[in-house]
């Protein structure tokens, strides 16, 4: 197992009238077109002082401020009140428990040592345990399972709210490993080193206090570290710039600097990467200096020394296979290769999103990032169509085996490397209409774990051989509702701009299209983040076993179709995201699927801008909506920990440029009380510190202050993932599904 980890920033904007569509209610009759005057707290400039100097909310940014947790605990009366009070409610949240907690779910398996590894959470273990077994036994029906780390145990014996996030443990033995423990799910983590062997933490071993640490065992007695090294070590965003070899026994402030980022850097944070063969023998060590969300420099230490590579800023890196770096840009990239008699060929285009193996010495100076010298003619592995696009690749020893999606359906492939003789490349046959997803892989072994799932089919988990191409399935999830009442079918709608976006309606088999069918609609939109069709007990079992429906939309700013798909819907260009989204809409309501007093949203993180935006820009077309630890104050959203990590998405407010097309749509500032909102309901978590829980509790306080019906239920503890507690999990689906058939079906 090398890691398991847990768990993936004008004028006003009037709202525009949709038109008329045959055979369905025209949704421009509620529509009123919302002039800046009717927002009593649109900022009268667009300055950071301007926006704050119009936020009537701030108080609420302390996360435990006197104002805030007072505002929590009376919002959270009358939500419960609302949602838990329901006759629904307990049942619901007894079926989400019984799925969340069965015994029966498939355990998920990463490779540790010359076992399998597995964290498990059920109700006896609600905080989990880590755990390991043989491959032979995780195959068999009756899996004999040894314990490593009691989470429960620890968390009671500490007197901490301790959280599993992930350990990583140092290949290829794999005895030692770093645990990481969040309190209350945070993404913050102390790090403590834990032996295998004796199942204990380390005495005098490696120990970081809490922080948002970037962590690679480099050898057994040293760790590269980016961390909080002191003042003036974090970016803006709180993430660390600087990487230091950190030696058994010492402390941070002994630690051996060996790069450094700078301040002003944006995205996640530097990291140090350490590529290893089947063996566990080191290749490569690549430093990852983020410019922004997405734009980053890569350095390569080599002999002790940084050396920037010769890469496009946008990239994604996969592995190291010798001297060769697998990777894919993600932006256009010139490339040229080497003839037989040493001449260079004329350089060509690669495109964005293809697969490439690049020696690395081809990167290194004097190459510019631009344009590439490749030694070799075969360096391009697999090159997506324009509906095509990588969702994971796992990097072997002499091939690759990539997973990618096909209309936003899984396909796998590998392709093994043949030297001057190419990529050539074998199918692995995969149920079709699927998502398809790699797991862990063990290098040494040339094996991984390969999963497939759809809406109505639960998954399957098989054990791939890259070596020889075999397919052996290991377990397949039981069904957890009836989907024999229900279908799936993928559509398009026609985007504003006229391009065609796709979208899965999950409905009941025997539908009457009369526009009366309680529908779900989810999207997100942002980060390259793709949602292929995907096993969602909860759902199923609370929402179309009632005789729901629900759709799943992949619209741009998502990965679906490649980095141009993303890149289409980022910073000034975010409007289309939102267009996407309504056109969806527009067409579920005309296909006589549903209707507006049918039809509610769903969206979490940047999924809440989305939801957050539809209801505030065409509120005619929705009912509902549930908005989960969102970001909606987008003109504040770099002030609020850890928000100026994504302005690579969202554009900068401090750009007064930037700033006009951000407040042409975000949310908390363009609320008005002339409008007629559909009651929704925000959620988030206290102890969410990826996503500040003021971006919630602030647009649920301007709802309030404006009139507005609105349900608002902030949890004090779980974090952004909601990983922390499967019975308060249970909770949270409850309470989610209780609202929306206030909403959509009484």
């Amino acid at each position: 197992m090398r890691r398991l980890i847990l768990s993936a920033a004008l004028p006003a904007l009037m709202l525009g009238a949709c038109s008329t569509m045959p055979g369905a209610q025209d949704p421009t009759e509620a529509s009123v077109p919302v002039a800046q005057a009717s927002m009593p707290n649109f900022p009268a400039d667009l300055t950071p002082a301007g926006v704050a100097a119009a936020d009537d909310h701030l108080a609420l940014e302390a996360v435990d401020g006197a104002e805030g947790m007072a505002f929590v605990a009376r919002s959270n009366e009358r939500a419960l009140a609302t949602l838990e009070g329901d006759p629904r409610y307990e049942p619901f949240r007894q079926q989400a428990e019984a799925i969340l907690t069965a015994t029966d779910r498939i355990p998920a398996p990463s490779f540790l040592g010359d076992g399998i590894g597995n964290f498990w959470q059920d109700a006896i273990n609600p905080k989990g345990i880590w755990r390991r077994t043989t491959l032979e036994s995780y195959a068999s029906g009756n899996t004999e399972w040894e314990t490593l780390l009691d989470i429960d145990a620890l968390a009671r014996a500490e007197g901490r709210d301790w959280v599993f996030k992930g350990a990583s443990c140092l290949p290829p033995a794999e005895t030692r490993c770093l645990i990481n423990l969040s309190d209350g799910g945070k993404d913050a983590v102390v790090v403590r080193e834990f032996d295998l062997t004796t199942k204990t933490f380390v005495d005098g071993g490696f120990v970081l206090p809490e922080g948002k640490h970037r962590i690679s065992w480099l050898d057994a007695e040293t760790l590269l570290v980016a961390t909080d090294f002191g003042p003036g070590t974090l970016t803006e965003s709180g993430y660390p710039y600087i990487v230091k070899t950190l030696k058994r026994g010492q402390t941070l402030a002994q630690a051996t600097e060996v790069y450094r980022g700078e301040a002003g850097d944006g995205g996640y944070g530097v990291s140090a990467s350490v590529f290893r063969d089947g063996e566990g023998a080191v290749q490569a060590v690549i430093f990852n200096r983020p410019l922004d969300t997405f734009r980053s420099e890569r350095w390569w230490w080599r002999n002790g020394e940084a050396v920037k590579l010769g890469l496009p800023g946008r990239v994604s890196i996969y592995g190291v296979m010798g001297s060769q770096l697998v990777l894919s840009p993600e932006e256009a990239w010139s490339v040229s290769n080497a003839r037989q008699n040493g001449a260079w060929s004329d350089p060509r285009t690669v495109e964005a999103g293809t697969l490439l193996a690049v020696p690395l010495d081809a990167l290194v100076p004097p190459r510019e990032p631009a344009s590439v010298e490749v030694f070799g003619t075969q360096f391009e592995i697999f090159e997506p169509t324009d509906r095509q696009s990588i969702s994971s690749v796992a990097v072997f020893d002499d091939r690759v085996v990539v997973a990618y999606n096909d209309n936003v359906v899984g396909r796998v492939a590998t392709f093994r490397n043949r030297g001057e003789f190419g990529w050539p490349r074998t199918d692995v046959a995969v149920p079709g209409n699927q998502a398809v997803s790699l797991g862990d892989m063990s290098r040494g072994s040339g094996r991984l774990f390969l999963s497939t799932q759809g809406f109505l089919t639960p998954p399957t988990l098989s054990l791939f051989s890259a070596e020889d191409g075999t397919l052996a399935e290991l377990r397949s999830a039981p069904p957890k509702f009836d989907a024999s009442t229900h279908r799936v079918e993928q559509y398009e709608a026609t985007s504003a701009d006229g391009t065609k976006i796709p979208y899965f309606v999950v409905m009941p088999r025997d539908l009457v299209l009369d526009g009366s069918a309680p529908t779900i609609l989810f999207g997100y939109g942002g980060f390259q983040i793709s949602f292929p069709p995907a096993y969602k007990p909860e759902m199923g079992k609370l929402w179309l076993e009632n005789g729901g429906v629900f759709v799943q939309a992949n619209i741009r700013g998502g990965g679906e179709f490649g980095p141009g798909w993303h890149q289409a819907a980022l910073n000034g260009d975010r409007q289309r995201a939102f267009d996407d989204f309504a056109a969806v809409a527009e067409d579920l309501i005309a296909r006589g699927i549903t209707s507006p007093r049918h039809l509610g949203i769903y969206g979490r993180s940047n999924g809440g801008v989305l939801t957050s935006v539809s209801i505030t820009q065409r509120p005619e077309l929705f009912n509902a909506a549930v908005i989960e630890s969102p970001l909606i104050d987008m003109l504040r959203y770099h002030e609020l920990p850890a928000g100026a990590s994504w302005i690579g998405e969202y554009g900068d407010p401090r750009i007064p440029e930037e700033a006009a097309w951000i407040a042409d749509y975000s949310a908390y500032q363009r609320l008005s009380p002339e409008v007629d909102y559909p009651r929704v309901y925000i959620t988030t978590n206290t102890r969410d510190d990826r996503v500040h829980p003021a971006h919630a509790r602030k647009f649920a306080a301007r709802l309030e202050a404006q009139g507005h019906d609105h349900l608002y239920f902030e949890d004090t503890a779980g974090g952004h993932s909601n990983d922390a507690d499967p019975v308060a999990n249970a909770r949270r689906w409850a309470r989610h599904y209780v609202y929306l058939a206030q909403q959509l079906m009484d």
